[in-house]
């Protein structure tokens, strides 16, 4: 069985400003390079032995991954599918102005519906890449490795869906995971070990996904 740990990156200025996300990048907060730090010493400790490590592109999760890279020396695999999803046109926009200038489409997804936010990709579309990365990554191991992947909120929701066999897209009944948690999967076989674990010590940011409609990726 590989086991995946699936880490959000720490809280990033969108994220502080209640502004959705996705692909654009607003760069962490001094308080995300802190928890990038603090899940670092977190992660070290608690699996000291890690076979690989991969992250996404985007500098919000390079840079929250960059101390536990410098501390372990594991040369990362960087992979765009790992992105979190695209909100296209609602990237930058808070969810007050989104629900204004868009009241149809921000009703559906709060109820569940797999929308194309914002003219970006829907759910499904983002669960097929995220399984996809992490099916590469995994069968890049050997069988029973132990992975750290550095990811956003959506990517973690849907590889949980994926791993408890939910219906695609899967994403509407899981939580948005705090900034820095860590979320334990394991792989091919399926199914989920630990979710939302705390790493720094407070809550933080959610991801806009939907908690408020998850609130902001």
């Amino acid at each position: 069985m590989t086991t995946i740990h699936l880490v959000r990156h720490g809280e990033a200025v969108w994220n502080a400003e209640g502004k959705y996300q996705g692909q654009a990048d607003s760069g962490l907060t001094d308080l995300g390079h802190e928890q990038a730090h603090r899940a670092a010493a977190w992660l070290r400790a608690s699996f000291p032995h890690v076979d690989g490590v991969a992250h996404s592109d985007l500098p919000r999760v390079r840079d929250t991954a960059a101390p536990f890279l410098t501390a372990t020396g594991h040369n990362p695999l960087v992979d765009a599918r790992l992105r979190e999803i695209d909100v296209g046109s609602w990237a930058g926009r808070t969810f007050e102005e989104i629900a204004s200038a868009e009241p149809a489409s921000v009703a559906a997804a709060a109820s569940g519906a797999d929308v194309r936010r914002g003219g970006g990709e829907t759910f499904a579309e983002l669960r097929r890449r995220v399984v996809a990365a992490l099916d590469e990554i995994t069968a890049s191991h050997p069988p029973g490795a132990t992975l750290v992947v550095f990811t956003h909120g959506g990517p973690i929701r849907v590889a949980t869906a994926a791993a408890l066999s939910l219906p695609a897209p899967g994403h509407y009944p899981i939580g948005s995971p705090d900034n820095c948690s860590v979320t334990t999967l394991a792989w091919n076989p399926g199914r989920l070990l630990a979710f939302n674990q705390q790493t720094v010590g407070t809550r933080s940011a959610p991801s806009t996904t939907t908690d408020q409609e998850t609130r902001c990726p």
